[in-house]
Formats: C-alpha cells, sequence, structure tokens
C-alpha cells in the first residue's frame, strides 16, 4: 500500500524516496508541488493567500511568501538545494464565479512572481478556470497529476531521471 500524505490548507510538508503527497478541494489556493530528483525529495505547500503574512500571525504557511520559504527551507532539510527543486502549481480556480472576486488570480500571479525571484522553475501549472481541483505528486516515479472538477486524473509533468 502507497505512504499518502494529505496536504490541508495552509499545511507543507515534505517526504523522501517514496509515498504520494496530495491535496484536494483546491480552489482559488495554489498548490505549489516541488521535487528534486536527484535527492528524490518532495513537497507540497497549500497556498490560501498571496504576499506575505502578517507579524505575528500564527499560520504564516497560508500566505505564499511563507509557504514557499518553508517548502524550500524542510526541502533543504532532507539534502536539496535551491537549483535542483522543480515545481508545478494548481489552482487558482474562481470556484464561486463571482466577477469581482480577485484572490485566486492574485494568488497565482504572487506565487508565481515569488517562486521567480527565489529562482525556482516553474515546469508546468494549471492556473484558473472556475472548477475546484485536487494535485498528487508520486515520488516513485517523480509524477506530478492533477484533476479538475470530476474529471479523471491527469499527468502535469514528470521527472526524467
Amino acid at each position: 500500500m502507497d505512504d499518502i500524505v494529505e496536504v490541508g490548507t495552509g499545511e507543507v510538508k515534505v517526504s523522501v524516496g517514496r509515498g504520494i503527497l496530495r491535496s484536494f478541494a483546491i480552489g482559488s489556493c495554489v498548490v505549489v508541488a516541488a521535487y528534486d530528483s536527484m535527492h528524490k525529495v518532495g513537497a507540497l505547500a497549500h497556498i490560501m493567500l498571496p504576499g506575505s503574512a502578517p507579524d505575528g500571525y500564527a499560520y504564516r504557511t497560508r500566505y505564499a511568501a511563507d509557504g514557499i520559504d518553508e517548502l524550500i527551507r524542510q526541502m533543504a532539510v532532507e539534502g536539496s538545494k535551491k537549483p535542483d527543486i522543480e515545481v508545478c502549481l494548481v489552482g487558482g480556480a474562481n470556484v464561486l464565479k463571482k466577477d469581482d472576486d480577485t484572490i485566486c488570480k492574485e494568488n497565482g500571479e504572487s506565487t508565481t512572481r515569488l517562486l521567480a525571484e527565489r529562482q525556482i522553475r516553474v515546469r508546468a501549472a494549471v492556473l484558473g478556470g472556475t472548477e475546484r481541483k485536487g494535485v498528487s505528486l508520486n515520488l516513485y516515479c517523480g509524477t506530478v497529476s492533477y484533476m479538475e472538477g470530476d474529471g479523471p486524473e491527469q499527468v502535469l509533468w514528470e521527472a526524467w531521471n
């Protein structure tokens, strides 16, 4: 049986060598699925809000900058270096279908900008739309897959070792 680790809203989790990291019911949030094929280290950060957390805020990893920095930190503890980390992005949907709902777009833009500033390569992304999404990172084979709405799981990116 696979070792499956669920990653909830605002959480960052890392795994080494084996298992599956996954996150479901992704609406306006953006999930960063990170993989280091050299060290077989994977991580998911389920980002809820753009930018950085306010001073003193207890749940810092809900914010893009803090979630990304924690993802990099946890992967470094397991031997990863920033040049070896590749990421995929999933989410950023306007699931409420409101014209004035901009958080979904802001989450995607903030996450993409912050990753570029940290020189982390985005290999693939499924952002936007109006359907909820799900994502899984299979560390056995270095594959990131996603689901949209009630649709089937589709491969988004594969690390070629």
